[in-house]
Order: structure tokens, then C-alpha cells, then sequence
């Protein structure tokens, strides 16, 4: 497609774009003090205008991801780090969710437990985990995934526009972000099974009436990673197209801190894994539907 079209920019294909360049920023494919590649490269990559990339990469901007300066491009200033909080782990604060997931995936059986806002993050890394596995790099035997996601309908209070609180669309695009995901999500993880590639496949969603203030991993009841939802004031971009200021919440660019459960119970990885697991157990068992 000819990048230097215009046109083909609704609000939908801005926020699929402005999503996929979070994603790599989060995961270190474009690090921080790196540049993006040029707006042309990145209209014919995802097929669109580059008027599309123009607003993609000004929702970037107003949300602290990037800088751009006429003639320079654009340059990373954030991504999403890992704090580990346990003193023998390897891992740094540079560390990033993606290979966190991956070497958990690396295990012959799989367990995941996930408490989030929207299932977006989720399904962008077990998609990079399913070409993995399709690519003979990893062969897990068993993948158990559950998810609990707030109650469709609870009062959120955010995303919410500024000036008109209760205009529904913000809410309406929430829930079909979340749909959206949650559908690829289900589909790539039933492909694995099919297709014979993982044995034994189980994905159960259940919704509970809590927002969540923070996102929570809990991986092979080994490790756990919690960051809080930070709330910001940022320009949201709808269909139409047309710009909403709104309160919203950004999980990609929130610090995750990282948790390994060891040898000694009294640890503090140790006791926050374990807690977390028990407070998930419960909250799925008694409050999920």
C-alpha cells in the first residue's frame, strides 16, 4: 500500500498502530534512546496512510513514549521496566515482560493466572509465544491460562472523558478492545490445540466486580509481577475521526515489579507469590462469574 496515502486513518486503525509500536517499546524491540523507524517505513509495514502513522505517533507522544523533533524523528523515552525485588535474581530493572513470559513458557507445563484491566497485553504475548511454538523453539505439553477481567457492567472510572463524564463511547471502546483480544486470545490458544502442537489447552475467563487498580502475573505458581495502573489525563481518538481528552490508564508503560518465590517461606518473594495465588484462588472461586 502507498504510504503516502491519506484517508484510511480512522480512530481504529490509529489505535492499532499506536498498540503495536507500545508493544515493541515495552518489550525492548525498540529501546529506550532508540528511534522509530521513518513514518513511510511504518505506513507501508502496517498499511496505512501515513496520516494514520502522524496520529498514532501523536498519541505516543502525549502519553510520554516518544519525543520528535522536525528532521530527527522519533526517539524512545519510556518503556515498560521490571524491578525484581528478590536480591539473587538475575534479572534487572531493564528486564521486560515478553522474555519473563517466554522463559516460562519454556517449561513442559504452563500455568498463567492473569487479574487485568482489558486482556490486550495478554494476547499480544501469548501470540509471540504460539510463533515460538509453531517454530519448534519451545514445546510445551500443557498451557493453563486464567483470567479474571472487571464486570462489563461496573462503573468505570476510567477511561472517562473529561469535559463529559458520562459520554459512553470511552466505555463502549474499553469493552470492545477487551472483546477484541479476548476473542484472538481464545482462538490462537484453541489453533495450538487443534493443530497438535500442544497437547492439553485450557483457557478459562471469568469476570469479577472489582477495576482493577493494578495488573497481577502469576507464572508456574513460581513468580509474580504486579505494576499499578497509573491514571493520566491524555487524548483519546475515536472513529470519526474525533479527539477526546479523557482520564485513562496505560498498563504497558507501568513498572512491573517482579517477584520469585525461593527456598525460604518467609522470603519476601516467597510470601508475595504465595499470597497473590491464594488472593487469586479465592477471588476466582468466590467472586468470579
Amino acid at each position: 500500500m502507498d504510504g503516502a496515502r491519506t484517508g484510511d486513518g480512522g480512530g481504529r486503525e490509529v489505535w492499532r498502530v499506536a498498540e503495536a509500536l507500545r508493544a515493541r517499546m515495552a518489550d525492548g524491540a525498540y529501546p529506550l534512546g532508540g528511534q522509530l523507524p521513518a513514518q513511510r517505513e511504518l505506513a507501508h509495514e502496517f498499511g496505512v496512510s501515513r496520516d494514520t502513522v502522524q496520529r498514532a505517533l501523536k498519541d505516543l507522544i502525549a502519553e510520554g513514549w516518544i519525543e520528535s523533533r522536525q528532521g530527527s524523528g522519533s526517539r524512545v523515552i519510556k518503556t515498560q521496566r521490571v524491578q525484581s525485588l528478590t536480591p539473587k535474581s538475575p534479572r534487572s530493572a531493564r528486564t521486560a515482560l515478553g522474555p519473563i513470559i517466554g522463559r516460562a513458557f519454556e517449561q513442559p507445563e504452563v500455568t498463567l493466572d492473569v487479574y487485568t484491566l482489558t486482556s490486550e497485553t495478554l494476547d499480544t504475548h501469548i501470540r509471540l509465544q504460539a510463533e515460538r511454538i509453531r517454530a519448534r523453539e519451545i514445546a510445551p505439553q500443557s498451557i493453563a491460562v486464567r483470567m479474571l477481567l472487571p464486570s462489563e457492567d461496573l462503573d468505570f472510572p476510567f477511561p472517562r472523558a473529561v469535559d463529559h463524564p458520562d459520554d459512553p463511547r470511552l466505555r463502549e471502546r474499553l469493552l470492545a478492545i477487551t472483546g477484541r483480544h479476548t476473542s484472538s486470545l481464545r482462538n490462537v490458544l484453541e489453533a495450538l490445540r487443534v493443530e497438535g502442537l500442544v497437547p492439553s489447552v485450557d483457557l478459562e475467563i471469568r469476570h469479577v466486580p472489582l477495576v482493577p487498580p493494578y495488573k497481577l502475573y502469576l507464572l508456574n505458581g513460581a513468580e509474580a509481577l504486579q505494576g499499578f495502573y497509573e491514571v493520566l489525563e491524555r487524548p483519546i481518538v475515536l472513529d470519526g475521526p474525533e479527539e477526546v481528552v479523557a482520564l485513562d490508564v496505560l498498563g504497558l508503560g507501568a513498572t512491573l515489579i517482579h517477584y520469585l518465590r525461593d527456598d525460604d517461606p518467609d522470603s519476601t518473594g516467597s510470601v508475595f507469590v504465595t499470597s497473590s495465588q491464594a488472593w487469586f484462588d479465592s477471588v476466582l472461586s468466590l467472586l468470579a462469574k
